[in-house]
């Protein structure tokens, strides 16, 4: 491709909201280009890079027996109600009418389409196991899109459904995707790892997430040698700390103005610890306040809290202090004493002997304050696990480091299968609901994990079988001996398959240069003033080290 013939529109500086260096760099090369926040347009750059990315899931998918299909991103609302996910999706589920006034969404995800299209498909146990993916652009109206292509309300993603007799057939199908996608993020150069998940909207009993390994990944991984989990799943070993044995009666503490657990570690002149963190939240679906309890060092995780209470995440928020006054509590002193709510109970606050909590009055918190003595509730792992924690395997220290999270597997059992009816007829001629397994992987949000593992001071530094073009070549000016050195070479590359750019344009060699470090192709083949003696300078946009090479020679340097 000749430069003159590219749409080529490369920024000096990104707009302000591109904060983090892959998505600068992603804006700046001129590979995507905003429309509104969190929609972008793949332009011919960037897309190259994506079908690059596409070739290599599609060659792992068929080596597992995968088919491709190609479905509508438009789902109608019948199939989400049919699965039980219509209600309980939240808003994120991009929903919209037709002009006679029926409900469909964007799909963010296809379960309920591919379910469909199986249980249409398939009669016997003879036509299983069978698995089909595609890839395909989804919908999420995400509250805050952010980071580019990382957090956005449309990407573009790969989507699996595999379709078993039985939990062996699943098992099986898990292992062999899960075994893919490590092949496919090998050959995607990223430094991965795959971790324990939860599985959120989408469901089942087991899920793993592959994730790229990055300082501004919005993920956290717990991990050390023993265990591996995303936050929002990690489990470790309770901590129990208590500092008396015997029970104590309880007594009020004045406290005013004293309201958070850092204020009162200091009144007090104790532990947090010793002190029992209440928070009220609200569940919008069963339209009910829950209290949530977890010792005064730790967060609530809001995942494992709703999967306690069976309810989305997006279904609870925190209680307003018009909810609080109708429980007569008040903000900063709630307590779990004499207060009428249904009460999730992490695990290490059973173990807390004579707390310190709210009392649900002002300026007065208790002390001395037992569970099962004061007061009860729903006993539940709720807490945040952190660096520091034991992993429940053999007891050892855990360790924390961010992710992005490019692709996830679950293992979905019967929750689609069931309700839609997707069965099979087994050999005694009964009706048995399919076992299904999903498998996705973010394919826009890939590319800028790419971007943003490979990347220096320049621009983008693509592995050399992902950028959009394998050489470039830069003529200082473009007449003469250097014109005629250019031409032959371009030609000369084209003709052994190599893709490659000659830069035609009228600018100055500096620009020129800029423009394709900033891009990232790997080898630049610069042709000045030696080009009547048929040399040239080979740079490797890697290292950016460059060497003096006859121009004969440049085929093998890039192979």
């Amino acid at each position: 491709m000749k430069a003159t013939r590219m749409c080529l529109k490369t920024l000096k500086e990104a707009p302000q909201e591109a904060v983090i260096a892959s998505h600068i760099l992603l804006l700046r090369s001129g590979m995507i280009k905003k429309n509104v926040a969190g929609i972008y347009t793949y332009m011919p750059l960037g897309l190259k890079v994506i079908k690059k990315i596409e070739d290599i899931i599609r060659e792992e998918m068929e080596n597992i027996g995968c088919e491709e299909i190609l479905c509508s991103a438009i789902q109608p609302k019948e199939l989400w109600v049919e699965s039980g996910r219509w209600d309980k999706y939240g808003p994120e589920l991009m929903r919209l009418k037709d002009r006679n006034d029926r409900e469909f969404c964007l799909g963010p995800t296809h379960e309920e389409v591919f379910t469909t299209i199986v249980k249409e498909s398939i009669r016997s146990y003879k036509e299983l196991p069978i698995s089909l993916f595609q890839i395909q652009t989804k919908y999420r109206d995400e509250m805050r899109p952010r980071f580019g292509l990382i957090r956005s309300r449309e990407f573009i993603m790969k989507d699996a459904y595999s379709f078993d007799i039985d939990e062996v057939g699943l098992e099986k199908s898990y292992d062999n995707f899960f075994k893919a996608y490590n092949n496919i993020f090998k050959r995607l150069h990223l430094n991965f790892t795959p971790v324990l998940a939860d599985s959120g909207n989408i469901g089942g009993s087991v899920s793993h997430q592959f994730m790229a390994l990055s300082d501004i990944g919005e993920s956290t991984i717990i991990y050390n040698a023993n265990y591996s989990a995303d936050q929002e799943k990690a489990e470790a070993l309770v901590d129990i700390y208590n500092e008396d044995n015997e029970l104590k009666e309880i007594e009020e503490v004045s406290t005013p103005n004293v309201k958070t657990i850092e204020e009162l570690e200091g009144f007090l002149k104790t532990s947090k610890k010793r002190i029992i963190k209440s928070i009220v939240y609200k569940d919008f679906l069963n339209k009910r306040l829950i209290l949530a309890l977890v010792r005064g060092d730790r967060d609530i995780n809001k995942i494992k809290l709703a999967n306690a209470l069976d309810v989305s995440e997006f279904d609870l928020d925190f209680a307003t202090l018009e909810d609080l006054s109708g429980i007569n509590s008040t903000f900063g002193f709630v307590g779990p004493i004499s207060l009428n709510l249904l009460t999730v109970v992490d695990e290490e606050v059973t173990h807390m002997i004579n707390a310190y909590a709210g009392s649900n009055k002002k300026d007065i918190h208790l002390k001395n304050v037992n569970f099962k003595r004061d007061f009860d509730g729903i006993v539940k792992d709720i807490r945040v696990v952190k660096a520091g924690d034991l992993d429940i395997i053999k007891g050892e220290k855990l360790k924390e480091e961010k992710g992005i999270e490019v692709g996830q597997v679950f293992k979905l059992g019967t929750k689609y299968s069931l309700p839609m009816n997707c069965v099979y007829v087994n050999e005694k001629g009964e009706s048995v609901p399919m076992v299904m397994g999903c498998y996705g992987i973010g394919v826009s949000r890939t590319l800028q994990a790419i971007v943003e593992e490979y990347h220096d001071e320049y621009g983008i530094k693509f592995p050399a079988d992902l950028a959009p073009y394998k050489a470039v070549i830069i003529p200082v000016k473009y007449d003469n001996e250097m014109k005629d050195l250019s031409l032959e070479l371009y030609e000369e590359l084209k003709s052994k398959g190599i893709d490659v750019i000659l830069d035609d344009r009228n600018l100055s060699f500096g620009v020129k240069a800029h423009d394709w470090e900033l891009i990232g192709i790997p080898y630049h083949i610069i042709v000045g003033r030696d080009a009547a003696i048929k040399k040239v300078e080979f740079k490797f946009r890697s290292t950016l080290e460059k060497i003096i090479i006859d121009s004969k020679d440049v085929i093998n340097n890039i192979k």
